[in-house]
């Protein structure tokens, strides 16, 4: 499968992530408890250190911040479909 530079869609970047959501509309009290506990998990030196050895990279984003980049990557993807349906690189 080519790379999207090689199929003509150039300054575009994808990577995998793997994050923690909730349904729509779940009250703030339990977003930030779910929050507090994957705080805690992320923190355990055993969590981390298998993360890594799996070739990860332990990150952790308040809700916020994770809410924002899913909006911007799936504006990005928006684009990029819409590009390739067009033909246009």
């Amino acid at each position: 499968m080519p790379t999207l530079q090689e199929s003509g869609l150039e300054g575009y970047a994808a990577a995998a992530w793997f994050g923690v959501m909730a349904p729509a509309k779940t009250p703030r009290a339990i977003i930030s408890r779910l929050a507090g506990e994957l705080d805690g998990v992320m923190a355990e030196p055993e969590v981390r250190s298998r993360l890594t050895a799996a070739g990860l990279t332990p990150l952790r984003d308040s809700p916020e911040a994770f809410a924002t980049a899913i909006r911007s990557e799936s504006i990005q993807w928006q684009v990029i479909l819409r590009d390739a349906a067009q033909g246009e690189p």
